[in-house]
């Protein structure tokens, strides 16, 4: 018995990265998978893998800051397997010049909101409806460690947004709880991505980034999507506004032992 059988999985940014991981393993655990990605190469290449592992999926193209893209994406997911019991909201962005507050650009900002915050809005608003004429189920945003903790890095629009996610979710949590919607922020530490990798290829970079880690390494894809599955099935139905902290010891400690 997988961990979400029966129930329909609607996965934003499933084409690459921790949305790909996760929606593979959701499908794994028995969800029918509606791979929602703004890239149709990479969506429809997530959907292969998991139907090549025996699995359920179907992709729908969506850029998530837009109401009638997301809106369609939910009846899609609700038209195509008949409810909707699980929203991972995963897709995000963090531009290059994303930085300080004082050289960050304008239009960067507005962007980076739109997409990974009024994104996570949009998703919800359409999705909790879909969600409680299913009977319910859970909702997971992916908000960051740095919604708990200033960032190491300079990225105020990220750094916003996601505190936004943070808040947002509470707030959520708290006004559908008695629908039977469970509303959580999933808040990952650093996480070795093929991205992440280009960062730090610099031995000096990786050495001071680890130095903050107590755990001694980078997060793995795996480990986030594995959090998400917990906060996805019912092993966690006692769970509603609440933020799940991934990040390896980071925001627990104040100083790092040698």
């Amino acid at each position: 018995m997988g961990r979400l059988d029966g129930k329909v999985a609607l996965i934003t940014g499933a084409g690459q990265g921790l949305g790909r991981v996760a929606a593979e393993l959701f499908a794994a655990e028995g969800a029918k998978v509606v791979v929602a990605e703004f890239s149709e190469q990479s969506g429809r290449e997530t959907v292969a893998a998991i139907e090549a592992a025996g699995g359920t999926a179907a992709f729908v193209p969506v850029d998530v800051s837009k109401a009638d893209q997301v809106e369609a994406m939910v009846q899609f997911a609700v038209d195509t397997y008949g409810g909707l019991h699980v929203l991972y909201n995963n897709a995000g962005i963090m531009p290059p010049d994303d930085g300080a507050t004082l050289d960050t650009p304008e239009s960067t900002w507005d962007v980076v909101m739109e997409v990974n915050l009024k994104g996570v809005w949009l998703c919800c608003k359409y999705g909790i409806p879909a969600m409680v004429a299913s009977g319910g189920g859970s909702i997971i945003n992916v908000s960051s460690l740095v919604a708990v903790m200033g960032s190491a890095v300079a990225q105020i629009a990220y750094t916003a947004s996601k505190g936004g996610v943070l808040a947002m979710s509470r707030e959520m949590a708290v006004e559908h709880a008695k629908q039977g919607v469970r509303i959580n922020a999933l808040c990952p530490g650093p996480i070795m991505t093929d991205l992440m990798a280009e960062l730090l290829s610099d031995d000096a970079k990786r050495a001071r980034r680890l130095v903050h880690v107590p755990i001694g390494r980078f997060g793995q894809a795996q480990e986030i999507a594995n959090a998400a599955l917990f906060l996805a099935s019912d092993e966690s139905s006692l769970m509603t506004g609440q933020q799940l902290v991934v990040d390896g010891g980071i925001s627990a400690a104040y100083v790092t032992p040698e």
